[in-house]
């Protein structure tokens, strides 16, 4: 029986299996946040008077044991159970008779799961910060590591100027720092209260909605019950936009290294058992995993279109529609949080290749450099580039790449400004810590 229902009315299995879908599967996740919740409210009812202190205290010790059982595994949705939050309530009924029937006064399913999505996204969210710290680390200290190693920059896929490996790993350093913008924009968002707006529309019980919001650690409470509603969906979307610029930025670094391993470049490599071979070609080394990582990032950037093909022609007020969601974007969570491990995982382990530009092939790289060299004799840019640009028409260029490189400081390629990118991402992670 489900909780909703009444003595005289049924739900045929075929529409029940078609409306709870995958819930289950999700609403394990759920699980722990949905007791955490539910503590906050009792113990607000508590102190508000619509359960006794007696009650509310006994209420809690039974919730704070099935949040043993939920850490420890032995948690599960029964078969004949609609839901987690009905779970937990018969559980509690079932083992503190009808006190466990008053815990639902003031709350609906509606406010229920928004305030577990919330407390599920909020941790999540911060579990992504630290992969993304882990691998900016990493980057960081790769950037400082070959420094002084050279690598041939590009632009349109041409041979552009010198540029080295300390500035792309640095790079992609930078890119997450801007990408933590975003996700902390979406925690700020995702961190404030929908518990006590009821479905939507408010109760007429003596709720203490700020003192939830003290309990359960939320910066602040979403004051307009309908509003609490309407966060449904868009919280789901601003954590998918966050996500969404994390993978583009893990995708391009992938397409790079499955580039620049490539024999036609021969950048770098990788130990073989990090690499996949071929049934049939004995020489294969792929670059499998990055290529998976660019695959499921590239569909992670979709992430927040999908949301919004879902929740964009809504009204306001709760939906069926917005239980999608979680199959939309659960999913794609632990997805981000094993292509930032597998990426931790392959760079610790990325061999680079030295003395790349001495191929003859890269000898135009440095023709930027000789224009700079007239430049700084006294001649001037149009003429310098047109002496140069006639001396390479004819075949004629030529460069000492053992000298000095000039549009970099104290010949080496080694203005990465790491010291302030480290700085900055300092500064963005102290935005999460702001955030109560």
């Amino acid at each position: 029986m489900k909780l909703w229902q009444k003595e005289n009315t049924s739900t045929s299995e075929l529409i029940e299996k078609f409306t709870v879908g995958r819930d289950k599967e999700f609403d394990i996740l759920l699980a722990k946040y949905d007791v955490q919740g539910s503590i906050a409210h009792v113990t607000m009812l508590g102190e508000v008077g619509l359960m006794t202190k007696e009650e509310s205290e006994i209420a809690v010790k039974a919730l704070q044991e099935i949040a043993a059982e939920i850490s420890n595994g032995r948690f599960a949705i029964t078969n004949d159970v609609e839901d987690v939050h009905s779970q937990v309530e018969f559980l509690l009924t079932e083992r503190i008779g009808d006190i466990g029937k008053k815990i639902h006064s003031g709350r609906s399913r509606n406010d229920q799961v928004a305030v577990d999505i919330k407390l599920y996204l909020r941790a999540e969210i911060l579990s992504i910060k630290d992969e993304v710290k882990e691998l900016f680390d990493l980057l960081i200290a790769q950037s400082e590591k070959y420094k002084e190693v050279l690598l041939p920059g590009y632009t349109h896929l041409q041979i552009a100027m010198p540029s080295s490996f300390g500035l792309w790993f640095g790079a992609y350093a930078e890119s997450f720092i801007d990408d933590l913008e975003m996700l902390a924009a979406a925690y700020r968002i995702t961190n404030k209260n929908p518990l006590g707006s009821g479905a939507g529309y408010g109760s007429s019980f003596p709720l203490n909605r700020k003192r939830t919001t003290e309990l359960l650690n939320f910066e602040t409470l979403n004051y307009n019950s309908v509003y609490a509603q309407m966060t449904r969906g868009k919280t789901e979307k601003v954590v998918a936009m966050g996500i969404s610029c994390i993978a583009a930025t893990l995708s391009k670094l992938s397409m790079d290294c499955c580039l620049y391993l490539n024999q036609n470049f021969g950048f770098i490599s990788f130990p073989p058992e990090l690499t996949t071979g071929s049934s049939i070609m004995p020489h294969k080394k792929n670059p499998d995993v990055f290529e998976l990582i660019r695959a499921k990032c590239n569909r992670m950037q979709s992430l927040p279109n999908e949301i919004t093909l879902l929740i964009n022609n809504l009204p306001s007020g709760y939906h069926r529609d917005l239980q999608l969601t979680k199959e939309i974007l659960f999913p794609a969570i632990e997805e981000l949080k094993s292509c930032l491990q597998l990426s931790v995982l392959m760079l610790s382990n990325i061999q680079v290749k030295q003395d790349i530009l001495t191929d003859e092939k890269y000898t135009y790289l440095f023709s930027v450099e000789a224009v700079n060299e007239l430049v700084n004799k006294g001649t001037s840019f149009r003429e310098a580039y047109k002496q140069v640009g006639e001396r390479i028409e004819k075949g004629a260029f030529d460069f000492d790449t053992t000298k000095p490189l000039a549009h970099t400081h104290e010949g080496s390629i080694n203005n990465l400004c790491n010291e302030e990118i480290a700085a900055l991402m300092d500064k963005t992670l102290k935005q999460f810590d702001a955030i109560k």
